[in-house]
């Protein structure tokens, strides 16, 4: 079979380029790199060569059909149709890999016996027997990648995944992927290094992964030789000939290189890891040429003049934390610039923050994933030009740290299996439902979810500007519930969200909502200071997804905004607690004569005035005004100004040392009420809402007024499931 072919290879995600580029070195042409994977061509030499010498692919697939599969039925037809006998004998073993991908069959169980199914099926109408099913090194395993309801069907010319290289008998306490060492040493240079005799030091080495990927790659030694198994020798097709080649010419390549091996060494001061470096290192032939100790990293000490420090040190996943792992990191640096001046290093971090305890400027970084963990690898020079201190650590708020550790234990959630799977579900039906509602209804900004499962008590609201952000706010747990059952559920959420949304986890921001009192809702819970624009009714607004509870702008008034926009033109209009000024807002854009926006705290009357601004708004007609409502409605001053319509839109309940008195909506709304009737003109409007769930209006002592109950014409549909969100009335004489 010498003819040209399509094939594709798998990598984990950050990998693609370098893989691209050592597959074109094998030959490959038509290099295209796609998310976690390169797609080429070539004869079948370059598909067993990439299986032989590839230091990065999962595995070598050898693609038979693709087709739609947008129901089980569509996906069983399209498998039975492939001509199986060209690839597999009914007396043989066969086993199927399924992966699903925004797609309508999204049981990975239920799609792989599917498959099954059909090529079962093909056998006994052709054949009248069938193959069997064995899950341990099948005779053919089946690949079948579902994404956006197309199935491609392939033949997985690896069996298992290239990065268990068979040298690797036991692993340490978090084991590092041997592709993913390969990444690391490739992006770090060590080949180049190497080359030019420069020498090797892990000093936190574990199982010995990086040092034995060291040695394999400068001594030209061929990854995947050590394997006593690929999926390839089953196959129908297989040719024997041509693989025994290939392994004759990489066994000569081995036997020429390791005598070429500049010194590698690996220290580790944990004696049980030690021990599985040695044992691994006896595995894959190395004994002699990659040397082990038991001796602490800030001992390291080189023994030439240059060559390259590879260290993948634990950063909170899974060894260590935060408080103990600073420290290390410190020392590390300390060691290198102190003793390990002219060279390079490389360093692997699920935590960036970290990096920088180094004191260290790196050279360049780039992103790698270790499993579903997005990590960073950090390249830097040591030279004293590129020395730093290290800045004091940044002061955190407990709410601020353990949203941090939420974000970092997400990344390595599998969102397709157990509750992440559930939420998922749930989110992409919301997503469905209420996304399309909102785009049909110019709707840009909307809660997706509202605690609608009641094992995951979250509410989940998108806002969208130049891009989409997401704010979370968990709902706290009743003290029954197990605190880690709440924790992990909430870590489900914060993994769901980026990927049924498809936007990047930066763009998802997590508060962990208590109940307040007083102005604690509006005080400062971060201070990180940035501002986001996003659209809602034609007009535009800055919102804060960290600094505070809420973000500026209150979703569930987006009606009550618009009403008041629709009853504004030629009005003097008033907004009392005004927030963010965003009524005063869409009143401005309705066409009012005048606004008078009056809150009590400088920082939102700011806001609110940015708000304005950002609008076109400006010029003396629109007044901003810092004062204490209630103190501002007993000023006598107040008989001289009416107003045409009125928004008030008082907290709960208030308390502040700038306060005179404290304010209950229960208790004071008759005579915040009959002060703002008093400035309304003849013919005005007041609108009055509130967000005490258990409010009740005292009618009798509004006699004389008259009320009407709005509050269900004010619930958007994206708040329906709580229609207790708020009250709001009209109220004139």
């Amino acid at each position: 079979m010498n003819h040209s072919q399509r094939f594709f290879a798998t990598a984990p995600l950050g990998m693609e380029l370098l893989l691209a580029d050592e597959l074109r070195a094998l030959g490959a042409v038509d290099v295209a790199e796609t998310r976690a994977g390169v797609d080429f061509g070539g004869e079948l030499e370059t598909a067993y060569k990439s299986c032989l010498w590839s230091r990065l692919a999962n595995r070598i697939l050898l693609p038979l059909d693709r087709f739609l599969a947008a129901s089980p039925e569509a996906l069983y037809e399209g498998i039975r149709r492939i001509e199986w006998s060209a690839h597999l004998d009914s007396q043989s073993t066969f086993a199927v890999d399924f992966v699903s991908s925004r797609s309508k069959i999204n049981h990975t169980l239920f799609g792989a016996q599917k498959v099954k199914d059909g090529i079962v099926d093909y056998f006994r109408e052709h054949y009248g027997i069938r193959p069997s099913v064995r899950l341990d090194r099948p005779d053919l395993r089946v690949n079948v990648y579902l994404d956006r309801d197309f199935a491609t069907v392939s033949i997985d010319l690896s069996g298992e995944s290239l990065h268990k290289r068979a040298y690797r008998r036991e692993g340490g306490k978090a084991p590092l992927k041997e592709n993913l060492a390969a990444a690391i040493l490739l992006r770090a240079g060590w080949p180049k290094i190497a080359e030019t005799g420069g020498h090797f030091i892990d000093p936190m080495c574990g199982s010995g992964t990086l040092p034995i990927e060291a040695a394999l790659m400068a001594s030209d030694f061929a990854p995947g030789l050590l394997r006593p198994h690929f999926g390839l020798f089953g196959w129908k097709k297989h040719d024997g000939a041509l693989w025994r080649n290939l392994v004759n010419e990489a066994e000569r390549r081995c036997e020429q290189g390791l005598p070429k091996l500049p010194p590698i060494v690996g220290y580790d001061v944990d004696r049980q890891a030690v021990r599985i470096a040695l044992e691994n290192i006896e595995h894959a032939g190395l004994r002699g040429y990659v040397h082990v100790e038991r001796k602490a990293m800030a001992d390291a000490r080189p023994r030439h003049q240059f060559g390259l420090i590879a260290v993948n040190p634990p950063y909170g996943e899974r060894l260590g934390d935060e408080k103990t792992l600073v420290p290390l990191y410190t020392e590390l640096g300390e060691t290198l610039k102190h003793h390990f001046s002219g060279w390079k290093a490389t360093l692997l971090t699920g935590n960036p923050e970290l990096a920088f305890k180094l004191g260290i400027r790196a050279t360049r970084y780039y992103t790698l994933y270790n499993g579903a963990l997005e990590c960073r690898l950090f390249n830097f020079d040591i030279e004293p030009e590129r020395f730093f201190s290290p800045r004091e650590p940044e002061q955190l708020t407990e709410a601020q740290r353990k949203t941090r550790e939420i974000f970092r234990k997400a990344k390595i959630v599998d969102t397709a299996e157990g509750g992440a799977e559930m939420f998922a579900n749930r989110l992409r039906k919301n997503l469905k439902n209420l996304g399309r509602w909102a785009r049909q209804s110019g709707i840009r900004c909307y809660r997706l979810y509202d605690a609608d499962l009641p094992e995951y008590a979250v509410a989940v609201d998108v806002y969208q500007g130049e891009r989409t952000w997401v704010h979370v706010q968990e709902y706290e747990a009743p003290s029954s519930i197990d605190p880690v059952k709440a924790e992990t559920r909430l870590i489900h959420t914060v993994a769901a969200i980026p990927t049924v949304l498809e936007i990047p986890p930066e763009q998802v921001f997590l508060k962990i909502r208590r109940k307040q009192k007083g102005l604690a809702q509006y005080e400062k819970q971060a201070e990180a200071g940035r501002f986001y624009l996003v659209e809602e009714g034609g007009w535009r607004f800055w919102v804060n997804f960290e600094d505070y509870l809420d973000t500026g702008l209150f979703l569930d008034h987006r009606i009550t905004r618009r009403m008041l926009q629709d009853w504004s033109a030629d009005k003097r209009f008033l907004n009392l607690f005004a927030y963010t000024g965003s009524a005063s807002v869409y009143a401005a854009k309705g066409g009012a004569l005048s606004t008078t926006t009056v809150d009590m705290s400088r920082t939102y009357l700011d806001w609110a005035g940015r708000n304005l601004e950002v609008n076109g708004i400006g010029g003396g007609r629109h007044e901003l005004v810092q004062a204490d409502c209630l103190e501002w409605l007993d000023q006598p001053s107040r008989d001289k100004r009416r107003f045409d319509l009125i928004f008030l839109d008082p907290p709960t309940f208030s308390t502040s040392k700038r306060m005179q008195q404290t304010l209950d909506v229960q208790r004071d709304h008759p005579k915040l009420i009959g002060q703002c009737m008093d400035l309304l003109a003849p013919g005005g409007l007041l609108v009055f809402s509130t967000n005490c769930r258990k409010f009740k209006l005292d009618a009798e002592a509004l006699t004389g007024l008259k009320l009407e109950d709005i509050s269900r014409k004010t619930i958007p549909k994206d708040f329906e499931r709580n229609p207790r969100i708020h009250y709001c009335w009209t109220i004139s004489r």
